[in-house]
């Protein structure tokens, strides 16, 4: 299942597809092509247990001679790796008997029995003495976890690689780590700490067994332009080498960027529209889309306002390049929610913004624990005093 320098791995371009199978807003003649590559994986992979699920699911029909024909190569395969194992375990030394069993973690990865990988994959551990050689082992679980979008799993493979880290552990696999934690991030959410590790990222990427760099740096701009302030913006992303030599490659990704950052607001909703399909049909985003969605318009609409003390509705809907109606909805829904600070006067049609004052609003917080913690105090004394 590792995917080799330059290529991703077969089985999460795998997950992908049947990502994309299941999605109902793929095309009914894009699932046709889909479904026989879906297939045809699965069986050049004896994925059994895989197959059983997406016909009990009803995303493939069931030949039970197919089912039939996987299951015997596999007992074929298992009955091969046990044989090796228990050569290497009588006849030769540890490091042939880790081989051995990393062998059959290998091939349980292959046919997709998640649980019997994970239980090989330990006792694999348990015959591995050198830390890189264990961080590897973190590595395959974490795509056994990825393919699943077992986060559970996920959380628990990063906590432990980070500890074994501290055992020792070269760069090269710390850096990979990164973006194993920043993709998990990214995809439970957490974009502000996603965009920080894939920054400290981008000038080492070697993890082409989970995505090309391509789409690394398109997680890399989308989730710093909803994370990061102008200045860190143009420091990091605008004007980063790296980033400047892929990101023309990417379909409307140059325009949402440099658009945003150069206040050009029709371009930029333009290329958000055009880029809204990639991220719909993306398999760590599409949980994500409507937040998303709402936090990009938070911060377009923020910067806009910013330079601003009072303008016209009217104004807003011409530079944005939508209609007045359009913009007074959008606005009323993210001023309810919190998310800018401004009124709107309907009568005369202007936005009037009242950007708080934050060392006003950090005044009024420490008044406000200043009272909790007396009252606290209160309480315990009468406590005391009885």
């Amino acid at each position: 299942m590792e995917g080799q320098e330059g290529s991703q791995n077969e089985h999460l371009i795998l997950a992908n597809k049947i990502f994309l199978l299941t999605h109902p807003d793929v095309q009914d003649i894009e699932k046709v092509s889909l479904k026989d590559e879906v297939l045809s994986s699965i069986k050049s992979d004896f994925m059994a247990s895989v197959y059983e699920t997406l016909a009990s699911n009803g995303v493939v029909e069931l030949d039970q001679s197919v089912l039939d024909s996987m299951r015997q190569s596999i007992e074929d395969e298992l009955k091969k790796l046990d044989e090796k194992i228990a050569d290497a375990e009588e006849n030769l030394g540890e490091s042939e008997v880790r081989e051995a069993h990393l062998a059959e973690s290998l091939f349980y990865i292959r046919i997709g029995d998640k649980d019997k990988a994970l239980e090989q994959l330990k006792v694999t551990e348990t015959k591995t003495v050198a830390v890189g050689q264990k961080m590897d082992l973190v590595f395959y679980t974490l795509q056994v976890g990825l393919f699943d979008m077992d986060f559970d799993l996920i959380s628990k493979s990063i906590d432990k690689a980070k500890n074994l880290f501290e055992e020792g552990g070269d760069w090269e696999r710390k850096n990979r780590l990164k973006v194993y934690e920043g993709l998990y991030c990214m995809a439970t959410r957490n974009f502000k700490k996603a965009a920080s590790l894939f920054l400290d990222s981008i000038s080492t990427f070697t993890t082409y067994e989970l995505f090309p760099y391509d789409t690394f740096i398109f997680y890399t701009v989308l989730t710093s332009i909803i994370t990061l302030d102008r200045v860190s913006l143009k420091q990091k992303v605008v004007d980063a080498p790296e980033i400047l030599t892929v990101i023309g490659k990417i379909p409307y990704l140059s325009e949402f960027l440099n658009s945003l950052y150069d206040c050009q607001y029709k371009p930029f909703f333009a290329a958000f529209a055009g880029l809204t399909e990639q991220i719909k049909f993306d398999r760590y985003l599409q949980r994500h889309f409507r937040y998303y969605m709402r936090e990009v318009r938070t911060v377009v609409y923020s910067q806009f306002l910013e330079s601003y003390k009072s303008v016209t509705i009217e104004a807003m809907a011409k530079a944005f390049g939508v209609s007045v109606e359009f913009i007074d909805l959008e606005l009323s829904r993210f001023i309810a929610a919190g998310k800018l600070h401004c009124k709107i006067d309907k009568v005369a049609g202007v936005l009037e913004t009242n950007r708080p004052d934050a060392k006003n609003a950090l005044y009024q917080a420490t008044i406000k624990q200043g009272d909790f913690l007396l009252n606290r105090i209160q309480k315990l004394s009468r406590v005391i005093d009885l």
